[in-house]
């Protein structure tokens, strides 16, 4: 058998390649490998560089793809094409090809389907769970060489495995779907989805969509649904004939559009009736020595909030924030409790009323400038987001504390007042899902 085992780094929006690594083996004789980063000719994203630690700095001086392929093709030649969600790296690597007018075409392998019918049992299926279970080391998680490194000593196991050949040759029949696909949705179908990041819709034979859902990757996240082995997730693919999709450029849009998706068509797969989120609120009182506090506690229990928000977490993450704007004192804003003088482990902005060294009425003035500024701050807010493609922005907008929706713009549009946004808006409604959403994104844009 000769095979190659395969993976690839992308931008992650656009999937461009930003790293590759190649191990080309002949009846289980490593005889050639090829591993390089790539220069995408984009920006990686930050969330991207975070996972594999790749930076626009590392593959500025990389060669581009299209320097890069005829080695691709060479060491791939005559091969099986065998990864890890070989799907995905395939795709990603074809699309490339096309793009340089190249066809490209190989036998597939998944481990992860060999996975699944070899071992049996596992909780997950994951390169990195799987290969934690199994002892394979990773050196180098999230980066092409070490995950292909591992796949390899995956894929050997793998082998070793009772009627391994006789499931491999199984998967290389005609009749074999290698995406595993439900039976009434066309392969075609499939193929078109896009890896980017968006909403998709599952439907029936009726045309009714029974599920929606949000993505990173729209075509992996879909293939991940056909994998489970979830009593609900089989359901669901036997009733599955077609998957359509909408980009949103980020993952926020994309949240936003799935939860109106949801509460639109109600469909049968995912929950109709959400859970509402327990709220808390912000709100000020004098006490006896006529300080101002700030603190928060349960909405129900508060008649007259400065902010409504939706965790624990949410109401000190604000508190800090608006303690260490306006130099407030920790204990004050009931971030500290049970002491005499402020000693937060990060806020050291307090000038000193804890302590009598600064006058009430001038702590006082700061606090009602923090309460006016938590009051007026979300009125008419647009958050700026990722657009669908290289020449697009996208916006969400916020009017009197009320979100309105979202829209796309191309970047060549002129814009000089939200009036003008007015005109490429999608409206939405509003509801507690989404208010819970945007409450943070609101802090963090105005801080």
């Amino acid at each position: 058998m000769i095979y190659t085992v395969i993976d690839v780094e992308t931008t992650g929006i656009g999937n461009k390649i930003t790293e590759i690594s190649i191990f080309r083996y002949e009846n289980n004789v490593l005889i050639d490998e090829f591993t390089s980063l790539v220069n995408p000719e984009r920006l990686i994203p930050d969330y991207i560089t975070t996972l594999t630690g790749i930076d626009d700095f590392m593959v500025a001086k990389a060669p581009v793809f299209s320097e890069i392929s005829e080695s691709i093709l060479s060491i791939t030649k005559d091969a099986i094409f065998i990864a890890h969600s070989v799907n995905f790296d395939y795709n990603v690597i074809r699309n490339e090809f096309k793009s340089i007018g190249v066809h490209f075409n190989r036998k597939k392998l998944c481990t992860v389907r060999l996975s699944r019918k070899l071992l049996p049992g596992h909780k997950s299926y994951s390169l990195g769970k799987l290969c934690d279970t199994l002892d394979i080391p990773i050196v180098g998680r999230h980066r092409a060489r070490g995950d292909a490194e591992a796949t390899v000593i995956l894929f050997k196991l793998l082998l070793e495995q009772p009627n391994s050949q006789e499931v491999i040759q199984s998967f290389f029949k005609k009749d074999s779907k290698e995406t595993t696909l439900p039976q009434h949705l066309k392969q075609e179908t499939f193929d078109q989805l896009p890896n980017a990041t968006g909403v998709y819709y599952f439907k029936d034979k009726k045309g009714k969509i029974i599920y929606v859902g949000k993505a990173k990757d729209i075509k992996k996240r879909v293939l991940s649904h056909f994998y489970s082995k979830i009593e609900k997730e089989l359901n669901l693919s036997r009733e599955t004939t077609d998957v359509d999709f909408e980009l949103s450029g980020s993952e926020t849009i994309a949240l936003l559009m799935e939860d109106a998706a949801i509460k639109h068509h109600f469909p049968k797969y995912n929950e109709a009736a959400k859970r509402i989120p327990k709220a808390y609120a912000i709100f000020s009182y004098q006490d006896r020595n006529g300080i101002i506090h700030l603190a928060y506690n349960t909405h129900k229990s508060i008649p007259h909030a400065i902010q409504i928000l939706y965790s624990i977490q949410e109401c000190r993450y604000y508190m800090e924030s608006i303690c260490k704007q306006f130099n407030l004192c920790p204990k004050y804003c009931h971030l500290q409790e049970g002491v005499t003088y402020c000693s937060h482990y990060s806020i050291k902005s307090c000038k000193g009323v804890c302590k009598e060294t600064e006058s009430k009425a001038l702590y006082n003035i700061r606090v009602n400038q923090a309460i006016d500024y938590l009051k007026n701050m979300s009125k008419d807010v647009i958050l700026k987001q990722q657009g669908r493609h290289e020449n697009e922005e996208a916006f969400i907008m916020i009017q009197n504390s009320i979100y309105r929706g979202y829209g796309f713009i191309d970047k060549n549009e002129q814009i000089n007042t939200s009036e003008d946004l007015e005109l490429f808006l999608i409206p939405q409604k509003d509801n507690v899902d989404i208010q819970r959403v945007l409450k943070k994104m609101v802090l963090e844009s105005q801080n």
